[in-house]
């Protein structure tokens, strides 16, 4: 008998395998990165279908076999529904969800970066002015790369890394807007990843 863990995930992308199947990589709360699959959810009848696409906040009944998790039960959590359905927030989304499988460890637990990247996916979710979204997704790559120990708290940065992610922070990009980005390309060339 398995043991079924209970979290919620941020589905990062996926690929099909087999005739109806998906392999998923899932950023959870409780277990980190997962590579998990689900058997049979691409067909039709599926009640999983809908619930497991891409870029999705849900709720997730995992458990492990042998080296790779099964999806064995999800819903949705009725949270970020409609960053996909925005081209310019999708585009963000998915550059983030690329970054986060580049640099996340499969299964090790960063409960703090998972709340980060909600909040940060969040305010992106509510905010609508449309030449603020580059500096949202800077200031969300920073505090990946922060919370990843890629970049240190140095006091330029103080203020974009430690406050509370709100739609007011982004302002405060421009101040050091240079400085940021070109600190976020040097830590993405230091990971060698």
């Amino acid at each position: 008998m398995h043991h079924i863990y209970h979290t919620q995930g941020i589905i990062l992308g996926s690929r099909n395998f087999k005739e109806a199947g998906k392999y998923y990589h899932i950023f959870t709360r409780d277990l980190g990165l997962v590579y998990a699959e689900a058997e049979g959810v691409r067909k039709l009848a599926s009640k999983l279908r809908y619930v497991l696409s891409d870029y999705s906040y849900v709720n997730l009944d995992l458990i492990q076999r042998k080296n790779i998790w099964r999806i064995t039960n999800a819903s949705k959590t009725n949270e970020l529904e409609a960053l996909p359905k925005d081209f310019l927030k999708l585009k963000i989304y998915g550059n983030i969800s690329r970054l986060l499988i580049r640099l996340i460890p499969e299964q090790e637990k960063n409960t703090k970066l998972f709340e980060e990247v909600i909040n940060g996916l969040s305010v992106l979710e509510q905010n609508d002015n449309i030449k603020e979204l580059p500096n949202l997704e800077i200031v969300l790559v920073l505090r990946i790369l922060h919370n990843l120990g890629y970049i240190n708290g140095e006091e330029i940065f103080k203020e974009l890394i430690h406050s509370p992610f709100e739609k007011e922070l982004i302002g405060e990009i421009a101040k050091n807007k240079l400085e940021v980005i070109k600190e976020i390309n040097k830590a993405l060339r230091e990971t060698q990843l």
